[in-house]
């Protein structure tokens, strides 16, 4: 299990909070696309990434992220401790999807800013399940990672996916190194 860091669990509040202000979250994605078998087209380990993937594409457009009841913000998450593991990006959280481990359901879609440009180009997917003293949760054939705490959520139960950029660190790596909040690094 790998620490989150308080810039996350920040973000994450400060997501969860706006997104519950705002009201009624849209309806969830009520068809469900057919899926390959594992690998498929994409090489994903597990074939309910290719559900994930189409019930999702759409977000490529901020814009119908917002509308379908994804909140934006403004707070880039990276890795701070030191490991050089890269970021996460901004997190857009759907409350009403918070609990879920539906793969068409992802708790948050997430954003990485195309740097120079300020325009942000969705990379990856997030299920953030509240810990209730359940067994850990299960998708795509493996636990989620937690608990860790939250504010305003608490001990929650995560599961990243990148399916929409590819991740060096792995479909379900927390961090990627190609993301980052501020300034490239040099190569």
């Amino acid at each position: 299990m790998s620490a989150r860091p308080r810039a996350l669990r920040a973000a994450l509040a400060l997501a969860a909070s706006v997104a519950l202000s705002l009201g009624a979250a849209a309806p969830a994605v009520s068809a469900a696309p057919r899926t390959p078998a594992a690998g498929g087209e994409h090489g994903w380990p597990h074939p309910d990434l290719a559900t994930s993937y189409e019930a999702t594409k759409k977000y490529r457009s901020e814009e119908k992220a917002v509308a379908d009841g994804f909140a934006r913000t403004e707070v880039c998450v990276e890795d701070t401790s030191g490991a050089n593991l890269g970021g996460m990006g901004y997190h857009y959280v759907n409350p009403a999807n918070i609990g879920s481990t539906d793969p068409a359901r992802p708790a948050a879609v997430i954003y990485a800013e195309e740097h120079g440009s300020g325009k942000r180009r969705l990379v990856a997917l997030e299920w953030v399940v509240p810990d209730a003293g359940q067994p850990v949760p299960r998708a795509f054939g493996r636990d989620f990672d937690g608990p860790e705490p939250i504010p305003g959520l608490g001990e929650v139960y995560s599961l990243h996916a990148w399916i929409h950029e590819e991740n060096p660190a792995g479909v379900f790596a927390p961090y990627n190194p190609r993301v980052h909040c501020g300034p490239c690094p040099e190569k």
